[in-house]
């Protein structure tokens, strides 16, 4: 089949936003700028968007390399399934418009359909008790039972138990992770990452394809899993953690917070 004028063009402006998502620069920058002007006005770094960007980031603009290899993203994603919703897109979830610095580009690998519907994010400790693994299975069974999508971050612990507990009763879960969807983090969740997928659910990213599990990307990608999510349930969250960095964005964006009371021993 012949492409028609309107999917080369897609396919064209594809290229311009795996480039973008590359550069990694303040997404609500970008946002700015794509409010008055083009994705293209600024891949041909137009006189006129100068004044949305720092000059660091004018030159991560200008850098040839960011260019290189973009076909290789394409033909990667195209052989694995992977697709690229972006914030002019309709596919793109209302709820994450309206969030601080929403991401501009989600990799996604899996169900998109389910990135719309009904959702309670389950957060918690990487280093839980067997009542925190007992508790993250049984509330995501239970809310997957009643055809509530649940969201986490694909990380050991909390996170790994809630997504198995939804895939036990046959729900749709969503894995927000932290590096490309191209790579698995920790290693040990290949196995759950194909069965999120396999079971009707979806992987995401705002990373392209090889961004490593970079310690500074995961505070961040606990913006999207807050801002998916119709609340948020934390099991046994660490003082200082990322769970409670997700409460916090959760908080700041008017979502609903609960907690699971703490076991106590006597």
């Amino acid at each position: 089949r012949t492409l028609t004028g309107a999917e080369r063009k897609n396919m064209q402006n594809k290229k311009y936003w795996i480039w973008l998502s590359k550069l990694d620069i303040n997404p609500e920058k970008i946002k700015k700028c794509l409010e008055k002007y083009s994705i293209e006005d600024i891949w041909d770094l137009k006189e006129q968007i100068n004044k949305f960007f720092t000059k660091e980031e004018i030159n991560k603009i200008k850098n040839i390399k960011y260019r290189k290899n973009i076909e290789l993203h394409e033909q990667y994603m195209k052989k694995h399934n992977i697709e690229l919703i972006t914030i002019k897109d309709k596919e793109y979830p209302e709820k994450l418009k309206h969030i601080d610095n929403p991401p501009i580009c989600l990799y996604i690998l899996g169900n998109n359909q389910i990135l719309k519907q009904r959702s309670i994010a389950v957060i918690g400790s990487r280093e839980c008790s067997d009542y925190g693994k007992t508790m993250s299975q049984a509330f995501s069974y239970l809310l997957a039972k009643n055809d509530i999508v649940v969201i986490s971050g694909l990380a050991k612990g909390v996170d790994s138990f809630a997504h198995t507990g939804t895939i036990q009763a046959k729900g749709k879960t969503i894995a927000v992770i932290g590096t490309g969807i191209d790579l698995v983090y920790p290693k040990e969740n290949k196995k759950l990452m194909e069965q999120i997928v396999t079971n009707g659910g979806t992987i995401i990213s705002e990373h392209p394809l090889g961004t490593k599990p970079n310690k500074e990307n995961f505070p961040r990608r606990n913006r999207i899993i807050a801002g998916l999510s119709d609340g948020v349930l934390v099991i046994e969250a660490k003082e200082k953690s990322g769970a409670l960095i997700t409460v916090d964005y959760a908080l700041e964006q008017g979502k609903n917070v609960y907690a699971v009371p703490r076991k106590y021993y006597k």
